[in-house]
């Protein structure tokens, strides 16, 4: 029996389905599951596979199937929409974790030293977060399932959120992992190992009780208008108007609807703007919807501005008021197709965009009365640049219009919830998330949640209590600075190793006769 578990342990096979599985491991610490705990080990199996490779480039290999795991079990929701083109995706996002593979395999082979133990403490969670870094770009998909978002409903956690942003999370929870893992396969690396988790509380413990807090100074009262699934952009627009009437005198700031919310241009359906001007007015708020359909070329414009968009637009008692935002990130395969002369394929296979939407160029903070408000729309609130620029630029309240009913029946409503939790921390900003179908959820500057999540079975209308705040957070004035010291680490170590192995390679050489090769006299090498 013995003999035939070692025979399937060196089968590529066996070890490449284990490697797979290893990395599907950390998507049980994001929601639904939602054990958060879990994150902080959940690396480990991966990164002793990886490890006990019998050679790089198997390591690279296991690193590489792992990160098809981790994508696949993170993404799994999107397989009823593009079917087989998921797995496609896992497998060329998941090549960013051979390198990682290939890491862990270098320094924690065999028994590793204690010198070894400590680089592999600041090294392995530097490059876990380069390739985070690379996967957050939007064309490939964007940030989501980041191993620190994994935190987002653990106070101290959001407090560090605040410091450095998700980044800093992803870097302490995958240190916790290599620390662990020393402590499985090092007797002699145990100090380091040790010290390691020392170092992680204490950096914790420091930033919860240092970093500043917000400072709250008022309440925003943001109504959150969700109608749930209907089937059809009139039958919605009248459920979302007959909602929204309930508000009358119940003195909100804002009422908001959710992504897609209005099916039609309301240049082109005077009827529906002069219908929400008048919601507007019974209401005593104005209204944020959010316009999904083609928009003709602007005057002078030719066929530039000419497309679908996804626009947010403030709707006062006279009608649209202030600037439109247009969304700027689309997303892939949903929204457009990247390269679609090669990868155009992928609409015979699933649900992928048959026309790709139009983009806006910039971001907007929009005016509600006193209440300035920053609009995101939907996979937008994965970017923590956005929220940040927001911050920057004024906005007291962040928001995102969103809607995950193609995948009602799934993690996505959690997951997408639970991002505007890590962003409102981020920024010292409360941010609401209000969606067609669920889940809704409002969060507090500081993260917390405010009130009730409203689930994918609602349909109803809630006001929301917001507190606002004022202040700068260390991240909102930093940025990602954990990214550049991360980049920074791997180019010392990176640097250290190359001439290491150059003062090497000189010390061989100076062994050889001038005549060339070895005379009888001579030590072997």
């Amino acid at each position: 029996m013995r003999g035939r578990w070692r025979r399937l342990g060196t089968s590529p096979w066996w070890r490449g389905a284990a490697a797979a599985g290893a990395g599907a491991l950390p998507a049980l610490a994001f929601p639904a599951p939602a054990l958060w705990w879990f994150a902080y080990a959940a690396l480990v199996p991966w990164m002793l596979l990886a490890r006990s490779a019998p050679t790089p480039r198997r390591a690279a290999l296991d690193g590489w199937l792992g990160g098809l795991g981790f994508m696949l079990a993170v993404h799994h929701w999107l397989l009823p929409s593009l079917h087989v083109f998921t797995v496609v995706l896992a497998a060329l996002l998941g090549a960013l974790w051979a390198p990682w593979g290939w890491l862990l395999h270098r320094l924690l082979h065999g028994r590793p030293s204690p010198r070894q133990a400590v680089a592999a403490l600041v090294a392995v969670p530097s490059a876990w977060l380069m390739v985070e870094l690379v996967r957050s770009w939007q064309g490939l998909g964007g940030p989501w399932g980041m191993l620190g978002a994994s935190q987002w409903q653990v106070g101290p956690a959001l407090r560090l959120a605040s410091v450095g942003g998700v980044w800093l999370l992803s870097l302490l929870v995958v240190v916790v992992n290599t620390a662990v893992t020393l402590l499985v396969i090092a007797r002699g690396a145990r100090t380091p190992a040790v010290a390691g988790l020392v170092a992680t509380v204490a950096v914790t413990t420091a930033a919860s009780a240092w970093a500043p807090r917000p400072q709250t100074d008022g309440t925003a009262r943001v109504a959150v208008v969700q109608p749930g699934v209907i089937v059809g952009a009139e039958r919605r627009f009248d459920r979302e108007e007959a909602l929204t009437r309930r508000l009358a005198g119940r003195d909100v700031d804002l009422v908001v609807w959710g992504e897609s919310s209005v099916g039609f241009d309301l240049a082109a359906r005077p009827d529906l703007a002069r219908r929400l001007a008048a919601l507007s007015r019974h209401v005593g708020a104005d209204i944020l919807v959010n316009v999904d359909a083609r928009r003709p070329a602007s005057d002078g414009d030719g066929d530039a501005g000419r497309g679908i968009y996804k626009s947010s637009v403030l709707i006062g008692p006279d009608g649209p008021t202030g600037p439109r935002y247009d969304k700027m990130r689309l997303v892939p395969f949903g929204e457009y197709v990247p390269a679609r002369s090669l990868l155009g394929w992928a609409t015979s296979v699933g649900k992928a965009a048959g026309e790709d939407r139009r983009r806006g160029t910039h971001q907007v903070v929009m005016d509600a009365g006193a209440l300035r408000f920053g609009p995101l729309v939907c996979f937008e609130s994965a970017f923590p640049d956005m929220t940040r620029n927001l911050t920057r630029d004024g906005a007291r309240l962040l928001l995102a219009q969103s809607s995950t009913s193609t995948f009602q029946h799934s993690w996505a409503p959690e997951q997408h919830a639970s991002l505007a939790a890590l962003r409102a921390a981020e920024s010292g900003r409360p941010m609401v998330h209000a969606t067609l179908t669920g889940v809704s959820a409002v969060y507090g500057p500081d993260g917390a949640r405010v009130g009730a999540w409203l689930g994918t079975s609602s349909s109803t209308v809630r006001v929301y209590a917001a507190p606002t705040a004022h202040g700068t957070t260390l991240y909102v004035r930093f940025g990602d600075w954990p990214v550049h010291g991360a980049g920074a680490v791997l180019l010392v170590l990176g640097t250290a190793e190359a001439l290491r192995r150059f003062r090497h390679r000189d010390v061989v050489s100076s062994q050889v006769p001038a005549g060339g090769g070895w005379s009888r006299s001579s030590p072997r090498p």
